[in-house]
């Protein structure tokens, strides 16, 4: 079985790198990836029952892995929503199909956004996980632009092991995140 070529990077040439720049004693003290978690909202499926597989086909096949419905909480009259509806779409990604997802947002997805000028350094959470916003879901190259018959952002979630919000942009960094001049 080949490995994720970032995961390669990663164990062979980052840790190290990553060990020496955050000063740690051992090669376990330098963060790692944990999980990356990918969520949709698809608050029209109130309406149209089938906006909700119609996201979960998109989401299953940019993450390469079978994405679930997320049922909504709260029965909100205003919204005509009622406990138990199915109102969003999410994934959790973890090992091989974690870095290579990584890989494919990082040198595919990103690059293909219109006026890229680097990602926020702004959206760390304060225990060192991150949170990037995608405004279309066409930016994939796995989404045909002529299938797409509605517009959908998603909301990406970095999952790291690291204490503080420096260890966690290091680390992404290092794995080739293109995040803005500080």
């Amino acid at each position: 079985m080949i490995r994720p070529r970032l995961k390669e990077k990663y164990t062979k040439e980052l840790v190290p790198l990553l060990k020496e720049q955050l000063h740690y004693k051992s090669v376990m003290q330098v963060p790692r990836l944990d999980k990356i978690c990918i969520n949709q909202g698809v608050g029209a499926a109130v309406s149209d029952k089938k906006l909700i597989d119609v996201a979960i086909d998109e989401l299953t096949t940019i993450a390469g892995q079978k994405a679930v419905s997320t049922k909504s909480k709260k029965a909100v009259s205003n919204f005509k929503l009622r406990e138990g509806m199915p109102i969003g779409v999410t994934v959790t990604l973890r090992g091989d199909k974690m870095y290579e997802f990584l890989d494919r947002l990082v040198t595919l997805a990103l690059p293909r956004v219109r006026d890229f000028k680097g990602i926020s350094t702004k959206s760390f959470d304060g225990r060192g996980n991150y949170s990037l916003g995608v405004k279309e879901q066409i930016i994939f190259p796995e989404i045909s632009i002529d299938k797409v018959n509605r517009m959908a952002g998603m909301n990406i979630t970095f999952v790291t092991n690291a204490n503080n919000n420096e260890a966690a942009y290091q680390l992404l960094k290092a794995l080739g995140m293109p995040f803005q001049p500080k």
